[in-house]
């Protein structure tokens, strides 16, 4: 079973001002998508809704349920409807990784491990599947040290290890690497090309020569629309 994403003539504002207008697009494929555009140019906004985090003034967001026959249960969430949003299990299913994130106030494992326990997991089937991740972004050696400690890009790429620990079936990533050294930029570009056979990811930045080096489709943000590179 995987997800299917259609958002559906989306429209945002705030306070008067219109951030996204009638945006429309079905990201109904796997690989890597990279969304272009202009900083303020709507970008978040538009993941933030994709990922639950926002309802649109207008539109729908519509996830399908797509298995070996064609697409079925269609779930829809709609700029008047909050039922998709208090989907837990949906939720669970897509996830958002923002510049920026947050962190806790403890070691690096523990920090991998939350999303894992909170699902009810078993002790020896964390330490597994963190360990893996803590090895694949490439902070095995920073398993045990506290977050807090971490540089800037490495504190990203924690974000990203969260992220992928829960296994989503859609991967949405906010800039990631803004504010990133090269080395931490090419570390994470690499991690995004080798996760791309998981699940879908879908990427927003302003750096096309970035979006060259990982998109499999390239979309443009403008006048609150987005259209095909």
């Amino acid at each position: 079973m995987s997800l299917v994403l259609k958002v559906s003539n989306i429209s945002k504002s705030y306070n008067g001002k219109l951030v996204l207008k009638d945006c429309s697009y079905c990201f109904d494929m796997g690989g890597i998508y990279v969304l272009m555009g202009a900083n303020g140019s709507g970008k978040s906004t538009f993941l933030r809704i994709c990922a639950l985090l926002e309802e649109p003034d207008r539109g729908e967001v519509n996830y399908l349920s797509r298995g070996k026959g064609s697409p079925k249960n269609p779930m829809i969430f709609g700029g008047n409807s909050s039922v998709i949003k208090k989907d837990i299990n949906l939720r669970r299913r897509i996830t958002l990784v923002l510049p920026g994130i947050g962190i806790f106030n403890t070691t690096v494992f523990n920090n991998v491990a939350y999303g894992l326990r909170i699902r009810g997991l078993k002790s020896r089937e964390i330490r597994d599947r963190v360990d893996r991740v803590l090895d694949f972004v490439g902070l095995a050696h920073k398993r045990n040290q506290n977050a807090l400690t971490l540089s800037s890009g490495e504190m990203q790429r924690l974000g990203i290890a969260r992220a992928i620990v829960i296994e989503p079936e859609i991967l949405f990533l906010d800039e990631p690497t803004a504010s990133v050294d090269k080395e931490n930029t090419e570390i994470i570009e690499r991690i995004i090309l080798d996760m791309k056979s998981v699940s879908p990811i879908i990427i927003t930045t302003h750096d096309m020569t970035q979006a060259e080096r990982l998109a499999d489709s390239i979309l443009t943000m403008s006048e609150g629309r987005i259209t095909r590179a």
